[in-house]
C-alpha cells in the first residue's frame, strides 16, 4: 500500500518546511537576499520567506527560513532496523536477570578516541541516572564500570577482558567531521584484530547516532537522543540471556 506524505506547516500536505543554515557572508540586506535566492533558485523551493537573520560572527550569518515543496515520499516503503526490546523498568529488569540469567551482567563504558565528554555515559551509568530513570550502577544485578573519556582502544578492551565484561558501551558526543564514526570504527577494528569482537556485546550511543547507523559501524545496537538507562538495561537483560555468552577466564 502506497502512502505518500509531505511536510505539514499550517495545514495537511501544504509542503511547508522550516530550515536553518549558515552562509559565509556578513549579515546585511544583500545576505538576506542571497539566502532567499539560494533556497529558491539553487534548491528549487517555493514561497521562500527568510524569517530571521543573525550575525554568527563578522563574516558568517545564520538564517531561518520557511519554504514550500511539492516533493513527497512513500512512507510505507521506508524500512529501518530498530531495537525492539520492551522497556521492563528498573524492577522488571532486575527480576528478569535474576530469574532467567541467574548472575550479574558486567558492563564497561566510556568514550574512546579524542572525545572528552562524559555527560552521555554518565547519564546511563551513574546511580542517579536522569529524568527519574536510575543508571546501571543502581541495578543490583548489574556490575557497571564507567571508565571515563578519551580511552585508548586497547585500554578499553583490556579493561573489558580484565573485568570479564558481557558488554562494552561507547558514548560519542563530538560529531564534527564525523570523528564519532572514525572513533567508533576504530574500536571495532581493534577488537577484530585482537579476536575480541565476538566476546562482547558492543553498544554505542550519542546525539547523532541511531540503531541503523550503529549496525553499519559494526556494533550490535545503537541508542540515540532520548535514550534512558532502563532502555539500555532492558536490551542487555534480553540480549545477554539470548546469547548466553561463555566469558573466558
Amino acid at each position: 500500500m502506497v502512502k505518500r506524505i509531505r511536510p505539514y506547516g499550517d495545514r495537511t500536505d501544504d509542503g511547508v518546511m522550516q530550515l536553518s543554515f549558515t552562509l559565509p557572508i556578513p549579515a546585511s540586506p544583500r545576505a538576506r537576499e542571497t539566502a532567499r535566492l539560494f533556497l529558491e533558485k539553487e534548491l528549487g523551493f517555493k514561497d521562500v520567506k527568510v524569517s530571521a537573520m543573525e550575525a554568527a560572527s563578522r563574516d558568517y550569518t545564520y538564517f531561518v527560513a520557511y519554504v514550500s515543496t511539492q516533493a513527497s515520499i512513500d512512507y510505507e516503503s521506508v524500512q529501518v532496523p530498530v531495537v525492539d526490546t520492551p522497556n521492563y523498568g528498573f524492577a522488571g529488569v532486575n527480576q528478569r536477570i535474576e530469574a532467567e540469567l541467574g548472575r550479574h551482567i558486567v558492563v564497561v563504558g566510556g568514550n574512546n578516541g579524542f572525545d572528552s565528554h562524559t555527560v552521555g555515559i554518565d547519564a546511563i551509568f551513574n546511580m542517579k541516572g536522569f529524568a527519574g530513570d536510575y543508571g546501571l550502577e543502581r541495578y543490583p544485578w548489574f556490575k557497571a564500570f564507567n571508565l571515563g573519556a578519551q580511552l585508548k582502544d586497547d585500554d578499553f578492551l583490556d579493561r573489558a577482558v580484565e573485568l570479564k565484561a558481557d558488554a562494552i558501551l561507547v558514548s560519542k558526543i563530538v560529531t564534527q567531521r564525523d570523528i564519532h564514526k572514525e572513533d567508533a570504527r576504530g574500536l571495532i577494528e581493534r577488537a577484530k584484530t585482537r579476536q575480541l569482537r565476538d566476546r562482547f556485546l558492543f553498544i554505542i550511543g550519542g546525539p547523532r547516532l541511531s540503531h541503523k547507523e550503529a549496525l553499519e559501524l559494526g556494533y550490535d545496537a545503537g541508542f540515540g537522543p532520548g535514550t534512558k538507562p532502563s532502555d539500555v538495561a532492558s536490551y542487555l537483560a534480553d540480549e545477554v540471556k539470548r546469547r548466553n555468552p561463555k566469558v573466558a577466564t
